[in-house]
């Protein structure tokens, strides 16, 4: 009930907010009534998107970018902000190749991880390092870092959803899949 108390409240907040901004400029006619602000706010993002995906707004906002990414301290924020903003907006699935265990934080322990990328830095015996995101529980957003080799992980079965769903439970919620079987490991 806690979330969803959290919720009303502040989308309640924001529709009493936009119907106090808008409401004396829209009185005596019919479109003076309660919830006026949060139908404006909702059209108007509608349109935004409209006019961003068309060309002509893909166009625009690829020349936004590349004014924004010349200005020697704006270029620093925007980037972070645009790289921060499309790793959030790809779906999971697209962004981890596969489920992993990894040896973490010691050798013995076993730590859920999932592969990110690959360097392209080789190491001295030309093989590159794979990168493994291995992620706190219950929080994923937080988590490690660890740039290991090919031998270094143990493949498993694990669908990056189930993965998800034992972290985010704390392990409660085991995954369906496990180890693969057969290969080195």
């Amino acid at each position: 009930m806690v979330p969803l108390g959290i919720t009303f409240i502040i989308l309640r907040t924001v529709v009493v907010f936009l119907d106090e901004i808008l409401r004396p400029f829209l009185e005596n006619t019919y479109l003076d009534f309660p919830g006026i602000g949060l139908v404006t706010l909702l059209i108007g993002l509608y349109l935004i998107g409209a006019i961003v995906s068309a060309r002509l707004g893909r166009r625009a906002f690829d020349v936004q970018g590349a004014v924004l990414t010349r200005v020697p301290v704006v270029k620093s924020i925007y980037v972070l902000a645009r790289q921060a903003t499309d790793a959030l907006s790809t779906p999971m699935e697209r962004k981890v190749s596969r489920v992993v265990f990894i040896e973490w934080p010691r050798p013995g322990f076993m730590a859920l991880g999932f592969v990110t990328g690959q360097t392209s830095s080789l190491d001295e015996d030309g093989s590159s390092r794979l990168i493994v995101y291995v992620p706190t529980v219950p929080n994923p957003t937080s988590g490690n870092l660890a740039f290991v080799t090919e031998a270094d992980v143990i493949d498993t079965d694990i669908t990056v959803e189930e993965a998800m769903k034992t972290v985010f439970s704390g392990g409660i919620v085991p995954p369906d899949a496990g180890l693969r079987t057969g290969g080195d490991h």
